[in-house]
């Protein structure tokens, strides 16, 4: 807990904390106190927390929350849009691949470890294509 306490006020004064709580709509001072972990009179709320981690863009505090758990954070990599035609057709072409991987695999009844396999990466297919199809709706 206290790595966790220790970079939420290490987002906020590393952020300029003067600047960062206007954005997040709150005296500075109110946010010096309520992150500085020695101080038993004041904690951050949830909101607070997500305001400094949305205003800031400092994700220690949220890398430090996720490793106290035995996780590390990993950024995904926003994938690069395309025409939405080619998306699309993108997105059916893996649809389809997926499809027929399932129907290969029930054709004996038995569904194999090699065959779970390759059903689960026709899914991860399907997922990163419908991740190109969103960004490239959103960029549309």
């Amino acid at each position: 807990m206290e790595d966790f306490l220790r970079a939420c006020q290490s987002a906020v004064l590393d952020n300029e904390a003067k600047t960062l709580a206007a954005k997040m709509g709150v005296p500075h001072v109110s946010l010096l106190q309520r992150a500085n972990p020695d101080n038993d009179a004041h904690r951050l709320t949830i909101e607070h927390l997500f305001g400094i981690l949305l205003h800031s863009g400092d994700m220690r505090p949220l890398a430090a929350l996720a490793n106290e758990f035995g996780f590390d954070l990993k950024a995904k990599a926003t994938p690069a849009p395309q025409a939405l035609t080619a998306s699309l057709i993108n997105v059916g072409k893996e649809v389809a691949d997926l499809t027929i991987a399932v129907h290969s695999a029930l054709e004996d009844n038995y569904v194999s470890t090699f065959e779970k396999a390759q059903i689960k990466v026709e899914i991860e297919h399907v997922r990163q294509s419908l991740d190109v199809m969103a960004a490239s709706v959103k960029a549309a």
